[in-house]
């Protein structure tokens, strides 16, 4: 039986039922099978008892938390099991003598999948694409090879990011247009999009992560921090375009997401209101979960297991010092 993501959206209790999942609503009692979950969504005020705590925590179920507004809360970790103190201080070593190369591998990454990206609209005609193609090719790897401390590498990576945003005008429809990247808060639809689905990645990633011996505390690109899992950030850095733009330019180009539809207008249609949230929720869901055959495996492997690869590739160069390649679309590896 295979484990999902179940999202909850609406006001209610979770208690624990044998060994189901018991959701309180105002509509009834709902029952979801413990060992059919492998990650809980709530998006919004939830109340849960310490005993279906323990047997999430047995069963090794993540639960995130959002607020109202999509915003991240948290998440509820379960106590890992795959610990290991020697990968630790390796991944720690790591950090300390070859942080540079680890994160010059991320930005490189992102660079590859964002021309593979755009790629596809360039086949199609449209042609003014080339320049920011040719730049992500080309030009990223040799600036990449100057840089020599992670403040340049970091300043490199912002340059490809605003070179990405800057094509939209040339594919997307004048209601989703962007100037800039706006986060916190997001300033209209597209960066209301933005935010979710990042957002979303990085709680899948650190759902992966936990299946590895991987410490999320330590990461490579992004600034190690104890507010945070910053290894979640580095790995889901260069799936973004892969998996979250994706879905947001299949959803406003083929008109699934509407903006006088599926944003909350009372703020200025900068966040997706809860139709918005379960339509993109879904589009992310069947992208995420979209399967490819792996040249090296030889067998189906979905982009979500494709970020645990990612983690045993970094695990491989952290232990044995094998070249860290992050997922390229591309190469399907």
């Amino acid at each position: 039986m295979k484990a999902e993501s179940k999202y909850i959206f609406s006001t209610g209790d979770l208690s624990r039922k044998d060994f189901s999942i018991k959701y309180k609503n105002e509509k009834g009692n709902f029952y979801l099978p413990i060992e059919k979950i492998k990650e809980l969504y709530c998006f919004n005020d939830i109340t849960i008892s310490t005993k279906l705590l323990d047997i999430l925590a047995t069963a090794g179920i993540i639960v995130h938390f959002f607020n109202y507004y999509g915003n991240y809360v948290g998440t509820f970790y379960p106590k890992e099991n795959l610990i290991s103190g020697r990968l630790v201080v390796k991944q720690a070593n790591t950090f300390m003598k070859n942080r540079e190369n680890v994160a010059k591998a991320f930005v490189n990454g992102i660079a590859k999948n964002i021309k593979t990206t755009l790629y596809h609209y360039y086949r199609h005609g449209t042609k003014e694409l080339k320049p920011v193609i040719d730049f992500c090719n080309n030009d990223v790897e040799k600036l990449l090879e100057k840089a020599k401390d992670i403040k340049q590498i970091l300043s490199i990576e912002g340059k490809i990011w605003a070179e990405f945003y800057s094509t939209f005008k040339y594919f997307l429809p004048e209601d989703f247009m962007i100037n800039k990247r706006v986060k916190r808060p997001p300033d209209n639809p597209m960066n209301a999009m933005i935010s979710f689905g990042n957002t979303l990645l990085y709680t899948k990633t650190i759902s992966e992560i936990y299946n590895t011996h991987l410490e999320q505390s330590i990461s490579f690109l992004h600034e190690p921090s104890e507010a945070r899992f910053s290894l979640s950030l580095d790995l889901s850095e260069v799936f973004k375009p892969v998996i979250v733009y994706r879905t947001i330019f299949d959803l406003v180009n083929n008109k699934k997401i509407k903006v006088e539809k599926h944003f909350n207008s009372k703020v200025n249609y900068s966040l997706l209101n809860d139709d918005g949230k379960k339509l993109f929720i879904e589009a992310f869901e069947n992208r995420i979960n979209q399967t490819f055959e792996h040249p090296i495996l030889k067998r189906k492997v979905s982009y979500k297991q494709a970020i645990k690869l990612d983690g045993y590739k970094l695990i491989k160069y952290i232990v044995e010092g094998k070249e860290f390649i992050p997922f390229d679309i591309e190469k399907k590896v």
